[in-house]
C-alpha cells in the first residue's frame, strides 16, 4: 500500500489566474472594491494585482474570454477562492 503524501503545514497559496470576460468591470472588483494595486497592465487584454507590492497575487486576462457569457452553474472551473485580510482592529 502507498502511504499518502502530507503536504507541509506551511505551504501557502501563490498565485491565482482567472479568465474574465470585461477587464475593466474585473478591475472596478478587486482595484477598487477590495483594494488590490495593479502592478502590471497590458492595455485591455490583461492585469496583475497584489497587496503589499507583492509582484502579483492574481492574475486576470481576456485572453480566451473577452466578452464570454457568464460560466454555467454545473461548468468546470473555479468554484471557490478565499482572499485572507488581517485583522486591523476596525
Amino acid at each position: 500500500m502507498i502511504e499518502a503524501y502530507q503536504i507541509p503545514a506551511q505551504t501557502r497559496n501563490g498565485h491565482v489566474h482567472l479568465k474574465v470576460a470585461d477587464l475593466e468591470r474585473s478591475l472596478q472588483f478587486y482595484r477598487d472594491l477590495l483594494g488590490f494595486e495593479v502592478t502590471t497592465l497590458h492595455g485591455d487584454q490583461a492585469a496583475f494585482i497584489s497587496a503589499g507590492g507583492y509582484h502579483h497575487h492574481i492574475g486576470l486576462n481576456t485572453w480566451h474570454s473577452k466578452d464570454a457569457p457568464p460560466a454555467s452553474r454545473d461548468g468546470v472551473g473555479l468554484y471557490h477562492t478565499a482572499i485572507l485580510y488581517p485583522n486591523i482592529g476596525i
